[in-house]
């Protein structure tokens, strides 16, 4: 199932970006675009793990240099059967975690130093076995590829709006400026619903798993609390179309933005945990 959504999002990402080549240079920008999707596609597939780390500044921490997250995530991965990712610090104060690569085999975890710092070891436990219950369920590819998406579909919208501004690029009459202006407006809605439409479900089910593998549902209710707590008044760097990626939403959309968040309520995810340890799960 997770091949077709991969192929499905990659085919996606070939037809907005040849839209828009349409859009704005005609046929010659189809052309273009055609070639720019087929280079998108290959670069989304093997490196968006690589392009995902990159952006965060993502540092690969040996054993020596961590010797306690090597620790928890060993034994994690033994619970979850898993062989043993690399593990990456982002030197970023706001706790937060995401897990990125092609497959179990394939995998890397990245943490912020803030989640090291200000998380307790069973609630490190708890984040770091939600990321690889992402990992086992092969969430990891389709995840990265979709924020690669979203952020090329917000890479094109500024394209689009500067292209509106100089009244178009291709010299053709439909290529009206108030079409590319509103085309520029929808193309992050359509970044989003993107995101949704792969993200939600997949959280509820890495939670399950990360209440597993470390053993207490509550440590993960913890740490998504202290998450959620830390999003909201300490800034993160990075970009909002990569929000998916996170184990909580770093960016912490408010008010009506809370509806497309990519993210279940923190609320719900929390109260499921805390059913799963009443439960004796």
């Amino acid at each position: 199932m997770n091949t077709v959504k991969t192929v499905f999002l990659l085919t996606l990402l070939a037809g907005i970006f040849m839209f828009i080549g349409g859009l704005l240079g005609g046929k010659t920008g189809l052309i273009i675009a055609f070639i720019l999707s087929i280079l998108m596609n290959f670069f989304s597939y093997f490196f968006s793990d690589k392009i995902a780390l990159t952006m965060y500044r993502a540092k690969p921490v040996s054993e020596q240099e961590a010797p306690e997250l090597y620790a928890i995530v060993r034994k994690l991965c033994e619970r979850a059967n898993l062989p043993m990712p690399k593990l990456y610090i982002i030197p970023q104060a706001a706790p937060n975690a995401f897990a990125t690569g092609r497959n179990p085999n394939h995998a890397a975890v990245a943490v912020t130093q803030g989640a090291i710092e200000l998380l307790t070891r069973e609630e490190l436990m708890g984040v770091l076995g939600h990321e690889l219950g992402h990992i086992k369920h092969r969430d990891i590819l389709i995840s990265t590829i979709t924020a690669t998406i979203a952020s090329a579909i917000m890479m094109i919208a500024d394209m689009i709006r500067w292209a509106a501004i100089f009244g178009g690029l291709s010299g053709d009459d439909e290529d009206h400026p108030i079409v590319l202006l509103i085309v520029a407006l929808i193309a992050p809605f359509a970044a989003v619903l993107i995101q949704l439409a792969i993200s939600r479900a997949r959280e509820y089910e890495a939670d399950k798993a990360g209440a597993v593998y470390s053993g207490n549902p509550l440590y993960l209710a913890s740490a998504l609390e202290k998450l959620e707590n830390y999003a909201r008044t300490m800034p993160f760097k990075g970009n909002p179309a990569t929000e998916n990626l996170f184990i909580v939403n770093p960016f912490s959309a408010k008010g009506i933005m809370n509806l497309l968040s990519t993210h279940p309520p923190i609320e719900e995810r929390i109260r499921r945990l805390r059913e799963m340890a009443a439960a004796g799960v």
